[in-house]
């Protein structure tokens, strides 16, 4: 029998979704059929991005270990947070937990090191791809993380909170983000991209683009929740 997960969603909602779908068929593919017991507690997006806008970091934290144990006092064994976002308190958080927590970062790792990335590309919002949590893991264990330049930044930023979010996934976009990826290749000579905002994916549904990997960080993350709640995925103190 599998453990409870719980989820803390809604940040944003389509990513959410993807993650039940994807953990339900994982979990029935695992177990010849088996449904998974989960729990969302869907937060409040426009409140967790003014908290991580305003840099304040220690209400954010509050904020997010309440929901957590309201999940826990739910009936959940295990959490995660189906965002890449709210990582930047990842640590903290995962101190104050009362329950084990999946670390969307430690579960990419695995997948980027697996397929043998050296140097990856990091999209996701302006707050994921300046904050250095993918970096100071990937880094000391020999896997480089590289931003965009300024100006691609800003139009990644743009186009996830003024689309994506909204469940906006538009051809042009599409397009004009694997020109990023395009000219990172060359320039940078990434041969992989971390696609650190759970909604890129719903755009950027290849496994690959032109050599360059993309990895689907919801995907990852709700992959490595099925191997957790099978008691089969490493704790954080086993991650290299």
């Amino acid at each position: 029998m599998s453990k409870t997960l719980g989820i803390i969603g809604g940040i944003a909602p389509e990513s959410t979704i993807e993650y039940y779908r994807t953990i339900v068929a994982l979990h029935r593919e695992r177990t010849g059929g088996g449904y998974p017991s989960i729990i969302i507690n869907s937060i409040d997006l426009p409140r967790l991005l003014q908290l991580v806008s305003e840099d304040r970091l220690s209400e954010l934290t509050d904020y997010l270990a309440g929901e957590i144990e309201r999940l826990a006092a739910a009936g959940a064994k295990v959490a995660l947070l189906a965002s890449n976002t709210p990582h930047i308190v990842f640590d903290v958080l995962q101190s104050r937990s009362s329950i084990p927590m999946i670390s969307i970062v430690e579960a990419t790792f695995r997948a980027a090191r697996e397929a043998g990335a050296r140097r990856v590309a990091l999209f996701g919002t302006r707050f994921t791809m300046q904050s250095g949590f993918y970096r100071s893991y990937f880094e000391p264990r020999d896997i480089a993380v590289i931003a965009p330049n300024d100006e691609e930044q800003d139009f990644i930023h743009t186009k996830y909170m003024t689309e994506l979010v909204h469940a906006q996934f538009l051809d042009r976009t599409k397009r004009d983000l694997l020109t990023i990826v395009e000219r990172m290749h060359r320039g940078s000579h990434i041969d992989g991209v971390i696609l650190g905002g759970t909604e890129l994916p719903l755009l950027l549904r290849d496994s690959s683009w032109k050599g360059v990997r993309l990895f689907d960080t919801g995907r990852i993350h709700a992959a490595a929740a099925v191997e957790r709640m099978l008691d089969h995925q490493p704790s954080s103190a086993d991650a290299p």
